[in-house]
């Protein structure tokens, strides 16, 4: 598959995994039940898995290591640090107010990402500067 086709993927994956996570923050806070729908609680792992895939498929043909390209690594932990505040935000919160700070904090940390992947730079507000 070529390189321009997996990122096609896989910043559709992106963007549908981020807007499946703000809707399903928002149904934390306004109608729990809702998460419990069958559709809910796979669809978001279904596209997270084809996102990875993507991911790991891009990294590959492109010949990127995290080892060797430090923006990389840095959206590695990044994501990791994404879903560890996305699983309290919408499982594991023991208060509201944690679940919410948890739910804005992770979208935080996806604006990090989606920055160093936009500028290929672990520090992306150096892209800011004049």
């Amino acid at each position: 598959m070529q390189a321009h086709t997996l990122k096609l993927i896989h910043v559709s994956c992106v963007a549908l995994s981020y807007a499946l996570f703000v809707l399903r923050g928002f149904w934390m806070l306004t109608s729990p039940a809702r998460l419990q729908q069958r559709w809910v609680r796979v669809l978001p792992h279904s596209i997270d898995t084809l996102l990875l895939g993507s991911a790991i498929a891009l990294a590959l043909q492109l010949q990127l290591s995290p080892l060797h390209a430090p923006w990389l690594l840095s959206k590695i932990v990044a994501l990791l640090l994404y879903i560890a505040l996305g699983m309290v935000a919408i499982r594991h919160g023991r208060t509201r107010r944690m679940r919410v700070y948890a739910w804005l904090a992770a979208q935080l940390v996806f604006l990090y990402i989606v920055s160093v992947a936009l500028t290929r730079d672990p520090q992306p507000w150096h892209a800011l500067s004049p």
